[in-house]
């Protein structure tokens, strides 16, 4: 179970439970994720990851049954989509979709709007920041004019999900598996331009099956999720414990020994 009392911000999720299509997928899950850390959540296929990530930003396929939801306090499930967004919550695809005919810039754009009024919103700090950002992630200028993910790699379309979380600034970053389908290059890529924008100011929940982008990255607490709940918490090695043993270690252990 995840730990409270970190300084800063926290979305804190209790006992929840959902379903997609009449069957119960997340069975009572405990998860904290601070401001200011990275939380890595690890588990097999079907163990429910992109489940949760989905019931929290209000998915209207992934029906919260039971438990409650809050980001700094306030009652997430309560708030439709926009407004979780509007809140804080950004979540970062698994599998990002192309948009033909909504270039990059005018999605983020847009996004940005979403979470200011015309009195708050700054096009010239939006447009420095946007070039700053794609320095950094080593995305040319003309990825801007073209299609939304339109012809991108796969590594492209995990760097510009990570472009949207530094355009948008949000309190708290679900990131669905962003090494997923990547070569060993891509993965390196992506790890270290999610680690360039860890901060005090942002909370990150990095789902993942491997180890691997976690070598890039330098993860406060690592939960393993197997079927629909939180069965084992722990530091960094806990990532290297799965990568040598598997997810044999992801067994429930008495309350206190993980």
């Amino acid at each position: 179970m995840a730990e409270d009392g970190a300084g800063g911000k926290s979305l804190v999720v209790r006992g929840l439970h959902c379903e997609v299509g009449g069957k119960e997928i997340l069975k009572g899950v405990d998860i904290t994720i601070h401001q200011g850390e990275l939380t890595a959540l690890m588990g097999p296929n079907g163990s429910g990851k992109s489940t949760l990530s989905y019931a929290l930003m209000g998915h209207p396929k992934y029906k919260v049954t039971a438990g409650t939801a809050t980001l700094d306090g306030k009652d997430l499930l309560t708030m439709t989509v926009d407004q979780r967004a509007r809140a804080g919550l950004f979540l970062g695809f698994q599998y990002p979709q192309e948009v033909s005919g909504l270039s990059l810039s005018k999605f983020l754009w847009t996004a940005y709007m979403q979470r200011h009024t015309a009195e708050t919103a700054d096009s010239d700090l939006f447009g420095k920041t946007l070039d700053t950002n794609m320095r950094t992630l080593g995305l040319e200028n003309s990825f801007l004019k073209r299609s939304l993910n339109e012809g991108f790699s796969g590594g492209e379309k995990k760097r510009v999900e990570v472009l949207q979380m530094a355009t948008l600034d949000p309190l708290f970053a679900i990131l669905d598996e962003p090494d997923s389908g990547l070569d060993i290059d891509a993965v390196r890529s992506v790890g270290e331009a999610v680690a360039r924008y860890q901060n005090p100011k942002i909370g990150i929940l990095v789902i993942t099956h491997y180890q691997r982008i976690l070598k890039f990255l330098n993860p406060d607490r690592v939960h393993v999720m197997v079927d629909g709940a939180i069965v084992r918490s722990g530091g960094k090695e806990l990532a290297e414990e799965l990568e040598a043993k598997g997810y044999e270690l992801g067994k429930p252990v008495p309350p206190g020994a993980a």
